[in-house]
């Protein structure tokens, strides 16, 4: 009896199953399926502490008050082409002036910006903004006209300080790189395309941009505030109105702002300020070498842990590092107490110290390092483009 039940259970199975196997071949949407979910992996997050509100800045318009008045609109001109003596001949501008005037010699114009630095007329700008130019036109938030010269210039830094021809100016109020912090509002103040007293807002995007091929010496703040062309030499403030920077530069393949502008810090511009002002000139230290950036393949062939330090690929003859014992392939890891990484920062150390003064140079010369005394030169002025 049990065998006979067993049976028929069986045959009822096997029925069923061979129902569904039809069923689901032919008409799978009938069938209902199970989904099983997968257990969740286990991921430990931190939960932070509720931040504190923070009122939202309704304004900047009392930072942008307080520098507007110190950022001036430059237009500079210059001649361009040979002058033609019988152009500046009289008869022969009397009986032909048609043809005189095309022989004279055309001026070409640009535009730019500047700071007021001082209020004994200072104001600092870059150096391609007036660079050539023989007349300089200061125009100032007021309205005012005044024309100026350039005091002097650092085109290594892209920097030029001129000399309005009044004084009694308002003067904009320096701030300090060191409270600077990516992230943080700046304004840039200028004028693009010829569009004086033009305020444009955004953050602080990066600190200390360089081996972007600009200048010799590079330690850049990077801003997405709009900057335009004629721009150039205005004022990038922070929320307080302070001057942070002067605004140099933009990366662009049309022109036109795409969000990321340069802007030299106030640091460097505050040194070649007082330097130009006192001396009439910027002067930097030297070493007298040619020092490339060192590969992993070459560490390990001078026999280095790693690629850390500056290859000493040639040496000036006589220079100061020559006379002090340095030699080609040396590795400087260490200038005046401070390790050198790279290139750019080896040519930013060298050129902060003072010449005549004695530094002290740590390279590696395998198998062990060597200190080397060094008399710091004065670098040479770089050759006109």
């Amino acid at each position: 009896m049990l065998r006979k039940f067993w049976l028929l259970f069986a045959q009822a199975c096997t029925l069923v199953i061979a129902v569904l196997f039809v069923v689901s071949t032919l008409r799978p949407d009938l069938v209902p399926r199970l989904a099983y979910a997968p257990a969740p992996p286990v991921v430990n997050v931190v939960q932070g502490a509720p931040s504190a509100a923070v009122a939202p800045v309704a304004s900047y318009a009392d930072a942008a008050k307080k520098a507007m008045p110190a950022v001036v609109n430059i237009y500079t001109s210059r001649e361009i082409g040979a002058r033609n003596p019988l152009a500046d001949d009289e008869i022969f501008r009397r009986y032909f002036p048609d043809l005189a005037k095309r022989m004279a010699p055309q001026r070409a114009r640009s535009l730019g910006s500047g700071v007021i630095v001082a209020p004994e007329g200072y104001v600092l700008t870059n150096f391609h903004v007036v660079d050539g130019a023989d007349d300089i036109t200061l125009i100032l938030a007021d309205g005012r006209e005044i024309k100026a010269k350039v005091r002097g210039s650092d085109p290594e830094s892209d920097l030029a300080v001129l000399k309005a021809a009044t004084d009694g100016l308002p003067a904009i109020t320096l701030g300090d790189l060191e409270s600077v912090r990516v992230g943080d509002v700046v304004l840039a103040i200028g004028n693009p395309f010829g569009f004086g007293n033009t305020v444009t807002a955004g953050i602080v995007s990066a600190l200390g941009r360089n081996h972007l091929g600009i200048n010799r010496f590079e330690d850049f703040i990077q801003t997405d505030a709009p900057i335009n062309p004629g721009n150039s030499g205005g004022a990038l403030v922070d929320t307080s109105g302070n001057l942070i920077g002067i605004n140099s530069t933009i990366y662009s393949q049309s022109g036109g702002s795409l969000g990321i502008g340069f802007a030299i810090p106030v640091s460097l511009a505050r040194s070649v300020l007082s330097q130009i002002i006192e001396k009439g000139e910027v002067t930097r230290g030297w070493l007298g070498i040619e020092p490339a950036d060192l590969s992993e393949d070459g560490a390990r062939a001078l026999a280095l842990d790693r690629a850390d330090g500056v290859l000493i690929r040639s040496l000036q003859p006589d220079g100061p590092a020559d006379r002090a014992g340095m030699k080609v392939r040396d590795v400087v890891v260490d200038v005046a107490g401070k390790p050198t990484h790279d290139v750019v920062g080896l040519m930013a150390r060298i050129a902060a110290l003072t010449p005549g003064t004695t530094a002290k140079v740590k390279v590696w010369r395998a198998p062990h390092t060597v200190d080397l005394d060094v008399v710091v030169g004065k670098r040479p002025a770089p050759q006109p483009q």
